[in-house]
């Protein structure tokens, strides 16, 4: 767990301090190539549009850094394995800096840059219209396969955990989906839906804490009622708890007789401070189960 925390304090560090040496780092181009090169050997028989033919691309890296992860375990008091796990989540990491592309969204000058902002913010998932609501849902889509679930697989199986999420977030969703045949993309979304389902959950569940508790409760419990995905669930309650907390800026303003800021895509602004503050509350319940593990 101290590795996860540090791992996550330098991915963040590195992506502000080093953006175009992390935008590098994490081009996934190479990955695109390899699925181009296993679908063209593969043909259009039945592994090449098999439902889990992704798994044959991924599982070679996977058990590489297994490998490594294993081999390094307990070397030098834990620094090679500590190193290895920080760049490796540093890399899976993004692979864009979401606060960077909302800031784009909020501060673009013309409806050019706006469009690319905006084309850049939703390519993570989640619904393609431009209206607040959906960008709203788009940035907390974002944040899960951004940062929360490479946090999570990383923290269960660490770097080949989070290697494998990394690969097959890529391969559904990135650019490198064109490569993969229809049969494969619906393997792999159902398999992205089984890993991203328990994330999705307990950033909900951290929103609620963290947001407007009774808002996102009610929210989370019409969607479960309905059998609702994770995603769904997550962008209905973060959809919910934004528009609660504008109503209740705009209530604050009006009784200290203030005018309400004016500002575009305010829901967009309030968007990204849930995500940093659900994320704060991640790494402080990292940082006690550290100190909890160092005391016991």
């Amino acid at each position: 767990m101290f590795t996860t925390l540090v791992a996550v304090i330098a991915a963040l560090v590195l992506g502000h301090l080093a953006p175009v040496f992390m935008a590098a780092a994490r081009d996934w181009r190479w990955y695109g190539r390899w699925l181009g090169w296993l679908q063209g050997h593969a043909g259009d028989d039945e592994r090449g549009g098999g439902r889990f033919w992704l798994a044959l691309p991924i599982v070679p890296y996977v058990l590489l850094v297994a490998l490594l992860q294993w081999a390094l375990d307990g070397r030098l008091y834990g620094l090679p394995s500590l190193l290895f796990g920080v760049m490796m989540l540093a890399l899976c990491w993004g692979p864009r800096d979401l606060d960077r592309d909302v800031e784009a969204v909020i501060d673009a000058e013309d409806a050019g840059s706006r469009d690319t902002a905006v084309g850049h913010l939703q390519a993570a998932g989640g619904s393609m219209h431009e209206n607040a609501p959906t960008l709203v849902e788009a940035t907390v889509v974002d944040a899960l396969r951004r940062w929360f679930a490479p946090l999570f697989w990383f923290l269960l199986l660490g770097p080949a955990g989070v290697l494998g999420y990394r690969l097959l977030a890529q391969s559904v969703q990135g650019p490198q989906s064109a490569q993969v045949s229809t049969a494969s993309l619906e393997g792999g979304q159902w398999l992205l839906g089984l890993l991203e389902w328990p994330v999705a959950q307990l950033m909900t569940l951290a929103m609620a804490l963290v947001g407007n508790f009774d808002t996102v409760f009610a929210a989370w419990r019409q969607s479960a009622s309905r059998w609702r995905t994770g995603l769904e669930t997550l962008g209905k309650a973060a959809r919910a708890s934004v528009g609660a907390e504008l109503v209740e800026e705009a209530e604050e303003a009006r009784l200290s007789g203030q005018a309400p800021v004016d500002e575009r895509y305010p829901e967009l602004r309030d968007a990204m401070s849930l995500v940093w503050r659900m994320l704060l509350l991640w790494m402080v319940l990292l940082a006690l189960l550290v100190i909890a593990g160092w005391v016991g």
